[in-house]
């Protein structure tokens, strides 16, 4: 159940105030905050651009969010241009790191025209979600968690993350 003020209802649906662009921002990062606290083993979340900026996250010290923006984006990027037995690069569903101190977890997010400060083709930026959990939270439960707020953003996505043929994600 959502404490969340500004929530339609207490089934902890996005808040109302997704009618402006900062209304759909605010909207986004209730729903990453939510994701954050409530997922078992999650510590922390950051939605970041493509090319590397952090764009919204979950009360995380921003140097760090920062930090951590640069280095997911080098990871998607990396796990992109991996040509799989097809011989395509393909981009991938989600990249996993195991650490002795955490989990990292990094997924695609869609093209989003939300952030209109941040510099895009056409004002869109493809977004990556990136999550921190301690070391013993479940990777199936905080992967399934992922997708589900992926699912939750679509609506502020120009192009949201689907799924393909085969349960390959495009």
């Amino acid at each position: 159940m959502s404490t969340h003020p500004a929530t339609s209802n207490v089934t902890g649906d996005m808040p109302a105030s997704a009618t402006t662009t900062s209304g759909q921002r605010d909207s986004m990062v209730w729903l990453l905050r939510q994701f954050a606290s409530e997922t078992p083993g999650v510590t922390h979340a950051v939605l970041l651009s493509r090319d590397g900026l952090r764009l919204l996250d979950s009360d995380v010290d921003k140097d760090w969010a920062d930090e951590l923006s640069a280095a997911f984006s080098g990871i998607a990027s990396l796990a992109a241009n991996i040509t799989g037995p097809s011989h395509k690069k393909r981009p991938a569903r989600q990249v996993i790191i195991e650490r002795d101190d955490c989990l990292f977890f990094v997924q695609s997010a869609g093209r989003s025209a939300v952030f209109d400060t941040h510099p895009g083709e056409d004002g869109e930026v493809d977004t990556i979600l990136a999550v921190i959990a301690t070391r013993d939270a479940d990777a199936g439960t905080v992967g399934f968690e992922m997708g589900r707020l992926v699912q939750k953003f679509a609506p502020y996505m120009v192009i949201p993350v689907r799924g393909g043929t085969g349960g390959e994600v495009r």
